[in-house]
C-alpha cells in the first residue's frame, strides 16, 4: 500500500483529488471513458471539491457511489445530497451521476437495481474512493454483517440498520477489482485504526480491501501526529 502522509486535512484533500484526477486521465486517455466510485461521510467533501474543478474530460466521467443510506432523496442523511452539492457549479457536474436509488424503504430493492450500473461499466472501476471508521468499517461494510460475506454480487444490502439506517454497499468483489483504490483519513480518531488497515488484519472489514493497487493519505493526525 502507498502511503501519503500531509499536515492538515485541507493538504490530504488536495493530494487525494490530484491523485484520483491523475487516475481518472490516464483512463481516459486509454479507453476513453473512466470511473469513479466515491464513499458517504464527511471526511471527502474537500476533496470533492477540488476535485470537480480540475480539468478533464468530465463529460466522459461515470461516477457512482461506493455506498448510501435509506432516506429520502434530498434527506442531510444521504451520501448523495452531499455529493451533489459538492459537485454542482464544478466541471465536474458534466460527469454522468449514478446514485443509488435509496429513497424508498426496500435496500435489497435498490442493491438490485443499482448493480446492472456497476456491471454496465464493462470493467473494474477505474477508481475507488474509500474511508474507514473507527469501528475499522469501510463503504458501508459493517463489523458482523452478512454483508462482509457476500461475493456473487457487485452490490448488495447490509442485512440490519447500521448506525441508524439499512445501507445499500458495493461489495468486496467490486472493491477489490477496482484499478485504483485511494484512502482519504483525516482526524486522531482514526489513528488507533491505521496499523490495522495496512497490515491486512481481516478482522476488521477494511482490512479486507486489496492493498496492492492502493494509496493511502492521511493528514498528520490520523498518521498518530500531534
Amino acid at each position: 500500500m502507498e502511503r501519503m502522509v500531509l499536515p492538515d486535512a485541507r493538504s490530504a484533500a488536495h493530494a487525494a483529488a490530484e491523485r484520483i484526477a491523475a487516475d481518472l486521465r490516464g483512463a481516459l486517455s486509454l479507453r476513453g471513458r473512466a470511473s469513479l466510485a466515491v464513499s458517504g461521510g464527511t471526511s471527502p467533501w474537500l476533496m470533492l471539491a477540488d476535485l470537480g474543478d480540475m480539468d478533464l474530460d468530465w463529460a466522459a466521467v461515470d461516477i457512482l457511489q461506493v455506498d448510501e443510506r435509506m432516506a429520502p432523496d434530498g434527506d442531510e442523511a444521504r451520501n448523495l445530497t452531499h455529493l451533489a452539492r459538492c459537485l454542482a457549479g464544478t466541471r465536474a457536474a458534466a460527469a454522468h451521476l449514478h446514485a443509488m436509488p435509496c429513497g424508498g424503504a426496500d435496500a435489497d430493492v435498490a442493491a438490485r437495481a443499482y448493480a446492472p450500473i456497476v456491471d454496465g461499466l464493462g470493467g473494474p472501476i477505474d477508481v475507488v474512493h474509500l474511508g474507514l471508521g473507527d469501528d475499522g468499517h469501510t463503504a458501508s461494510l459493517a463489523p458482523g454483517d452478512p454483508v462482509l460475506d457476500i461475493r456473487d454480487v457487485a452490490v448488495a444490502a447490509t442485512a440490519a440498520a447500521f448506525n441508524g439506517h439499512r445501507r445499500v454497499t458495493l461489495t468486496y468483489p467490486t472493491i477489490n477489482a477496482a484499478r485504483q483504490v485511494v484512502w482519504l483519513l483525516n482526524g486522531a480518531d482514526k489513528a488507533p485504526m491505521v496499523p490495522r488497515l495496512e497490515a491486512g488484519d481481516v478482522s476488521i472489514p477494511a482490512g479486507r480491501v486489496e492493498r496492492s493497487r492502493a494509496l493511502l493519505v492521511l493528514d498528520g493526525p490520523a498518521a498518530g501526529f500531534a
